[in-house]
Order: structure tokens, then sequence, then C-alpha cells
């Protein structure tokens, strides 16, 4: 099965952490293909933010709201009756979640309580899916990728509180939607880079804003190997499945989303990458330093084994890193130039597609 982007057109969609950097991919995909959106999230987390520079908020309906908050989020359920949840929304950051873990479990624990008992007390939900991180597995740094039934337990407070949303969303699954007809998955993604993202303490965002400066690019640990993705690959993934089981239960479960061996790169070698397209793209001539920090506790190897999606749904990943960082040097050209990133989006979603 492959994903029908038409089947969207007119579905009523809700996606928490809509004004992120991929909810703001997704929710551009989405309202392209027709679909009823609504978005429920905090503001957005940096600026400039893509929500606001992408041209999606008059395309949808955008609510300003906290996971943690019940009362809300039910009231929200209860006007737009949605057939489709998609919940993206998340305190995303290993270091952040480090100076403030309670905030880190609060937002993505009870985040995902709360999201899944308005599922539970909707009767218009078909299909949920519980968007994570390929870092909820406990990491044993092996050479081969993780698979679906791995052991869930993330080291720092931001990967083991997405490991405990995974083991919410089970018991829920078990609990109270197994003689339903409320379809409910997991999918748990690399490490997404793309244009648009403004995040501290993330490597493309850190090199885009080095060389909008002029100056060398700072990386903290260049050796740690990681499963790079453009955006566009988990936000296809996403809504392959959320289709599938919302025309077929059987298809719902847990999905590990990433991209081929050979694009599971050290941090060192993506950065010599983009430094590579963007001095071909603009002349110029910048590099970067290894300044290892000594920061908090991080995985050096994580990769995913994407066996189970790719024999289920007959998926694979369509753009490799290079041309992932093509799209990026793109994006980020038109943004520093004042040009339109709507169009630039919608020409790199339609090349996706083809």
């Amino acid at each position: 099965m492959k994903l029908d982007i038409n089947f969207y057109k007119d579905k009523k969609i809700l996606i928490t952490g809509h004004t992120g950097f991929k909810g703001s991919w997704m929710c551009k995909v989405l309202t392209d293909a027709g679909a009823v959106v609504t978005g429920y999230a905090l503001e957005p987390p940096t600026d400039p933010s893509l929500f606001e520079i992408c041209g999606v908020a008059n395309k949808m309906k955008s609510i300003l709201g906290d996971v943690r908050d019940l009362a809300h989020l039910q009231q929200v359920f209860n006007e737009e009756k949605p057939e489709i949840v998609i919940h993206m929304a998340a305190q995303p950051l290993v270091r952040d979640s480090y100076k403030n873990p309670v905030y880190t479990y609060e937002v993505n624990v009870m985040g995902t309580v709360n999201i899944l008992e308005c599922v539970r007390n909707s009767s218009s939900v078909k299909s949920f899916l519980n968007v994570t991180t390929d870092k909820v597995y406990l990491n044993h740094e092996w050479e081969w990728g993780y698979r679906e039934n791995e052991e869930l337990n993330g080291y720092d407070p931001y990967s083991n509180s997405k490991s405990c949303s995974e083991l919410v969303t089970s018991s829920f699954k078990n609990s109270f939607f197994a003689n339903t007809s409320i379809a409910v998955s997991t999918a748990r993604a690399g490490n997404v880079i793309g244009g648009g993202d403004f995040a501290t303490d993330r490597i493309i965002p850190d090199c885009i804003r080095a060389a909008r400066e002029g100056k060398k690019i700072v990386v903290r640990n260049p050796y740690s190997t990681r499963p790079y993705e453009h955006v566009l690959e988990p936000i296809m993934a996403y809504l392959m499945i959320c289709q599938a089981q919302y025309e077929d239960i059987s298809y719902a479960g847990s999905y590990n989303v990433g991209p081929d061996e050979t694009d599971c790169w050290t941090t060192g070698d993506l950065v010599a990458l983009f430094c590579e397209k963007w001095n071909a793209k603009t002349g110029e001539s910048i590099g970067w330093k290894n300044e290892y920090d000594g920061g908090p506790h991080e995985a050096n190897f994580l990769k995913l084994d994407c066996s189970k999606i790719k024999k289920t749904f007959n998926w694979k990943p369509r753009w490799n890193v290079e041309t992932t960082m093509e799209k990026i040097v793109e994006w980020t050209e038109v943004y520093l130039r004042g040009e339109n990133i709507e169009d630039c989006m919608g020409r790199q979603i339609k090349e996706f597609c083809k």
C-alpha cells in the first residue's frame, strides 16, 4: 500500500504541536491536499518560526493550547470532532530535558495521556498516531539498527519520556481500544532535518546560523552517528500509516521510520556535506571546527531497522542525505533572499511526491 494524498481531501484532522518545525511541514502537506486541519499547540517555539512564514496559518484553524490542559483539549475535541489525530506536541530537545526534566515529563508523558483520554472519549476519531523518536530504545551502541520489538528505555529525560509515551500508548490501546474501531499506532523517526528548522542545539540550524553570520560552524560531537532524513520522509510515512489504519485497522502498530543504512552519517560528515553544498551554491567558503563541550550524555551511535514498514507498505526512503542537503540549501537561500517560502515548500513537496 502507498500513500494516496487525495485520501485526505475534506478529512477532519487534528494535529498537536502544529506550530513546530515538523508540524508546520505536516500542515503544509495536508492543507495543500485539501484537508480540514485543526492545530493545537503553544506559540511557535522559535523566532523566526516556520509556521509564521510558510503561509499555512490562514488555511487552517490554529488553536493555542497546552497538551497538559486536559479540559481545554477535550473542549477542542468536542467542537472539532476530528477523524484523524496526529500527536506531535513535545518538548523535543535532549539538552533542554536535562535543564527542565519535570516539564519534559509533564509534556511528553501526561500530554500523551491527555490526548489519548480525549481519543477514548471521542465518537469521531478513527485513526490516531503518536509521533515519538528513534531515541526511545535502550541504546547499546550496537552496529545494527533497533527493531520495533527492542526494549524501550531511553537514557536522558527527553528520550526516556518518549519511551514512557510509547508505553502509555500501548496501555491505552490494550485497555480501551482493543475491541473498538479506533486504530492506534506509534511512529519512531530518525533525526529529521530540512528547511525551516530554527531550533537551538540542532546541527542544521547551527550550520545555517553560522553560514549567515560568515562564521565557522561549531560542532559539539562530530563522531556521533545518526539516521538523518529529510522532514518529508517521516511526514509522508505518518500520513501513509494514518490512511492505512483508517481503512484497515489491522495496519495499526509501531513503526520505525528512518533512512537506509547508507544515510546514517556522523555529525562531522554531515556538516562537511553542508559546507560543500553551501559553498557550491553561494560561492562562499565556510568551514567547521570541532569544539566538544563535554555536555550531558547523548548517544554516540544510533540507527533504526526499518524492515517492518518496508515489508508492510512496500515503503522506502526517497531522498538520500545528499539530495536532502541540496533541498536544505535551496530552502535557506530562498529564505535569506526574502523570497516566497510557501512556493519553495510547495515545489519541494511536489518533487518529493513524484
